[in-house]
């Protein structure tokens, strides 16, 4: 889905994955599901893009629902993908994540995204073998230069990435606009956060950025501009 000249969308409301074109190359934020490989293909496709002008994946944090088809790109592609230093380990199903962070549940929900989930390959995802590795304020050389801004909280490696070429941050799990377990919309904490506190304090860094675009790994692309989004995420925290 195209969402502005040079940004897109795959996945759905329930996982998301973005790809910025700079140049007709293109870097992809986020891998989504196993599942979501045959989308990246028909997206880049209607871009007038193909595969051969993928020059890298980056990754706001190692989490399994971010990283589904990131190894196979990397293995059949030889497309270098990007982590912060501190969720290398989770990304490479080094560090198994703890099963904490859940907040209130709504069964209905959970169990929509568990179906989507499975049915996107959820249960079959492969961890990654190499890695590239950043530090926090790292602009990456790859097309539309996204600067990494470290947001510990959600897990020690989590990461924004500011694009200012499509007028867009790109929040991974920092924040949601559907909670994939009560269906709550709008600009919120994230599930399955392992220090809330944290996650919070860490939106502090957000303040002296200006983008348009704001965009969660799960749920609806936000486009009401980032000081609205922190306002919103600030309040329901």
């Amino acid at each position: 889905m195209k969402l502005a000249p040079s940004l897109h969308r795959i996945g759905s409301s329930l996982v998301n994955s973005y790809l910025v074109e700079e140049g007709g190359q293109v870097t992809v934020i986020d891998a989504g599901l196993p599942g979501n490989w045959g989308d990246l293909q028909r997206e880049l496709a209607a871009m007038g893009r193909s595969l051969d002008d993928v020059r890298a994946v980056v990754l706001t944090h190692g989490d399994t629902d971010h990283i589904g088809f990131a190894e196979r790109i990397r293995r059949e592609r030889d497309i270098p993908v990007y982590v912060h230093e501190l969720d290398a380990g989770r990304a490479r199903a080094e560090v198994k994540k703890p099963m904490s962070g859940w907040g209130p549940v709504k069964i209905g929900p959970l169990a929509g995204f568990l179906m989507y989930t499975a049915r996107k390959g959820g249960l079959r995802i492969r961890p990654l073998t190499e890695v590239v590795t950043f530090g926090d304020r790292a602009m990456l050389d790859v097309p539309g230069a996204p600067r990494a801004i470290h947001l510990p909280g959600h897990t020690p490696g989590s990461v924004a990435f500011h694009v200012p070429s499509v007028d867009a941050l790109f929040m991974g799990d920092a924040m949601t606009t559907r909670s994939v377990l009560t269906g709550e919309v709008g600009p919120r904490p994230a599930p399955f956060t392992l220090q809330p506190t944290q996650a919070r304090s860490s939106l502090g860094k957000l303040d002296d950025i200006d983008a348009a675009w704001v965009l969660p790994g799960h749920g609806e692309p936000w486009s009401g501009g980032l000081v609205e989004a922190l306002r919103q995420i600030r309040a329901a925290a």
